[in-house]
């Protein structure tokens, strides 16, 4: 059933982002079904009930729409990833940063492989698509410069940290957690190399 449009909004262009969505949802359900690399034109059109043409008539190619889904998963690890409770304790929010990123990679591997990995020869998401990206990994940078890591460095390998043991835990133990409890020895490790740096001192006004 299609929605009827909202007040002042062309009825055309709801439409068209109506059919675009359920696009984009069909082919998430294949991805996750057959891998990235098996998303095939024809099985996107069969699975949401239009013709291959009609596909064309939304996405001017297969790298169209990997580039909606890039938008779409970069939006929605945005938001996962803004949701990790701050306490201002080094130790304990490391841990839950982690933690929430572990949890959104290995809940859909397909959506990990696409904003993550190189896995779609050709394929880069577009500036708009990659906004979510950049702005998920400018609050990471903001997240450890607030616990006192400040360091460029820092950022570089605390993510490297992460798709580290998100990549081995989905490798080598797909549905176990052989390595995602591995999270507090690892946050262990980067805390006792690169202790938090102190807050600078206030200076006392002058009376």
């Amino acid at each position: 059933m299609v929605k009827a449009a909202a007040p002042g909004v062309d009825w055309r262009e709801d439409r068209r982002r109506s059919a675009r969505e359920a696009i984009v949802a069909a082919a998430w359900a294949l991805v996750e079904q057959d891998g990235l690399a098996g998303l095939s034109l024809r099985d996107l059109a069969q699975r949401a009930g239009i013709t291959t043409p009609t596909v064309y008539a939304y996405f001017d190619s297969k790298n169209a729409i990997y580039d909606a889904m890039f938008g779409q998963a970069a939006e929605q690890f945005l938001a996962h990833m803004s949701a990790v409770e701050v306490t201002g304790n080094a130790r304990s929010d490391l841990v839950a940063e982690l933690s929430q990123f572990a949890e959104f990679c290995i809940s859909n591997v397909a959506r990990y492989q696409l904003l993550f990995q190189r896995t779609i020869p050709g394929f880069a998401p577009s500036a708009d698509s990659y906004g979510h990206a950049v702005a998920a990994l400018d609050r990471v940078q903001v997240r450890l410069a607030a616990l006192g890591f400040t360091d460029p460095r820092l950022l570089d390998l605390w993510t490297a940290m992460g798709t580290g043991l998100v990549d081995q835990q989905i490798s080598n133990d797909p549905g176990g957690d052989r390595w995602l409890r591995l999270i507090e020895d690892a946050v262990d490790m980067f805390l006792a190399h690169f202790p938090p740096e102190p807050p600078p001192k206030r200076k006392r006004a002058k009376r």
